[in-house]
């Protein structure tokens, strides 16, 4: 690690950061609607994202700083076990090409705004909806929480803040981008991330490029990267008295890879960010389309991964793995590249802790303050309070930071899984079928949520006692597994259970205000408007 601050690649990181800001604050008159001041055109960009925007605000909003941070990171402490996140981004897109377009078309034939939105509507329940709302959020807060930590970690990299006499001197630049963000997402909505994520794929991919090319050639080959991670992770940890990791799960580890990806790829379009960037899209087509030229970020992402052992080759050392990749960029580029680096992973952060928030937000307004606070909400009201509320689930998100050690960040995002994982039964099942009763969908979410809070709660690793991890042992099978995964078929057993008696003794089912052809409408169809109206000249319509 260089002494001091490098000043080159921080003033590099500035430039970056300031021109992406001033796009922030510019995207409010982008393609803005007469009335902008609905939950529409604030939280969804007014529905009319065509499909490269889509493409961009979705893969900005997926690819994160979970992305480049902490999957290299676990790679680079555990080995392959962390490129769990490479085939759960390949198994996702088969399974939501099967149900967003229908999510879209009802959502845009009735107006929903949220997944909850469409609960309530499908089963007639505010007590689901608000099930589902409250897991939401709870389950973003500690995802936007990571992206904050990588921000942090290029920010200590480079030698401003992380040394600080105190902790207001040193966590003051990330209090300061993060008051950026919260600025600029109040200012224009989904349109700034939408906007912003245009500049962040297109540094990400330059990055990698370089990177996976540049830095071998530098390392002396593939070979020699994978020899000397092999010979490293055959070390034994200090701590525990076994190799350190290993280049390939060994067949101890082989339920936790496999039931971490797929529950990983169940959980991860059940997040409101993700559900938020498809609805702002403005046709059924849109989403299919999206469906297949995704996977294209899968790609990148394998060769991000292989970044951990790059590092590891590189002889990077540090105590909090979250630095390692920052620390390899910065030894192995030339200071201006690092500078740009450094800002696609600060940028990468950025955009989807701007979507992430803008869905929490939503998801409160919508199920929480108008189904239950004040029904009688207009418009401009609803608009108003999402753009407050979102600057609070930022503030919520610190307190994850704060609360929990940043140096396993990759526990964050696999803690919002456990959670966001339980609402799949309600929301998918409900896009298929009527069957699933109401009160049972809601005792199948309760004790998915108890059982994944409190086993999560009791795994402990080296640097803290709780939630430490995302496996622990499947009861009755003797494995380690994803407690998501095992909270998800505890939660589908109750459901199915319950839905059985209930139904055979006709509790109250609740109105259905959905019928058959909605969920196939697309634009232009009977009751389904394209929200925003065309744009004027020179605005970049059809994008």
């Amino acid at each position: 690690m260089k002494d001091g601050v490098n000043g080159v690649a921080l003033g590099v990181f500035i430039f970056f950061f300031v021109a992406v800001t001033v796009v922030g604050f510019l995207a409010a008159r982008w393609r803005r609607a007469d009335n902008a001041a609905t939950l529409d055109e604030w939280g969804l960009g007014g529905r009319s994202f065509g499909t490269w925007v889509t493409w961009f605000l979705l893969g900005g909003d997926l690819y994160t700083a979970y992305t480049f941070v902490a999957v290299p990171a676990a790679i680079y402490a555990a080995g392959a076990a962390g490129f769990f996140a490479v085939p759960y981004t390949i198994l996702v897109y088969p399974l939501i090409f099967t149900f967003l377009p229908r999510l879209w078309s009802v959502s845009h034939k009735h107006g929903y705004v949220t997944t909850s939105d469409f609960v309530r509507g499908r089963f007639g329940s505010k007590g689901l909806s608000l099930a589902v709302a409250v897991t939401g959020i709870l389950a973003t807060m500690p995802y936007i929480a990571l992206q904050l930590v990588g921000i942090q970690a290029v920010l200590d990299v480079m030698g401003v803040g992380g040394e600080g006499s105190n902790w207001f001197v040193k966590d003051l630049p990330l209090l300061i981008a993060f008051a950026v963000l919260a600025a600029y997402t109040y200012s224009s909505g989904l349109r700034a991330p939408a906007l912003i994520a245009f500049v962040k794929d297109g540094l990400i991919y330059i990055v990698i490029l370089v990177a996976i090319i540049y830095i071998p050639i530098k390392l002396g080959g593939f070979d020699d990267i994978f020899a000397k991670a092999g010979h490293a992770f055959a070390q034994k940890n200090p701590a525990t008295g076994q190799p350190r990791g290993a280049l390939a799960p060994g067949a101890a580890g082989q339920w936790g890879y496999a039931t971490l990806a797929l529950g990983s790829a169940l959980a991860l379009f059940m997040y409101p960010h993700s559900i938020t960037a498809t609805l702002s899209s403005r046709s059924r087509n849109v989403i299919r389309r999206n469906t297949a030229i995704l996977p294209l970020y899968s790609l990148m992402l394998g060769l991000l991964a292989l970044l951990g052992f790059m590092a590891i080759a590189a002889g990077i050392k540090v105590k909090n793995g979250q630095l390692a990749i920052p620390q390899l960029f910065e030894n192995m580029f030339p200071d201006w590249f690092a500078g740009v680096a450094f800002a696609a992973i600060g940028i990468g952060a950025l955009v989807p802790a701007a979507i992430m928030s803008i869905a929490a937000a939503n998801l409160f307004t919508r199920n929480i303050y108008k189904d239950f606070i004040k029904p009688g909400a207009t418009p401009a009201q609803e608009a108003k309070v999402s753009k407050l509320v979102s600057l609070v689930v930022k503030v919520g998100a610190l307190l994850f930071v704060l609360a929990m050690d940043p140096t396993v960040a990759i526990n964050f995002q696999l803690l919002g899984g456990i959670w966001i994982l339980q609402t799949m039964p309600a929301l998918v099942g409900g896009l298929f079928t009527r069957w699933f009763h109401r009160w049972a969908l809601l005792a199948g979410w309760a004790v998915g949520m108890v059982y994944g809070t409190l086993a999560a709660y009791g795994v402990a690793s080296p640097t803290q006692a709780h939630f430490g991890g995302s496996s622990k042992e499947i009861p009755g099978i003797g494995q380690i597994g994803y407690i998501g995964l095992t909270a998800f078929v505890l939660n589908v057993v109750v459901t199915l259970v319950l839905t059985l008696v209930l139904n055979a003794v006709k509790a109250p089912a609740g109105i259905d205000e959905t019928s058959p052809e909605d969920y196939t409408a697309d634009a232009g169809d009977e009751g389904v408007q394209v929200e925003l109206p065309p744009a004027t000249a020179g605005s970049p319509a059809g994008a």
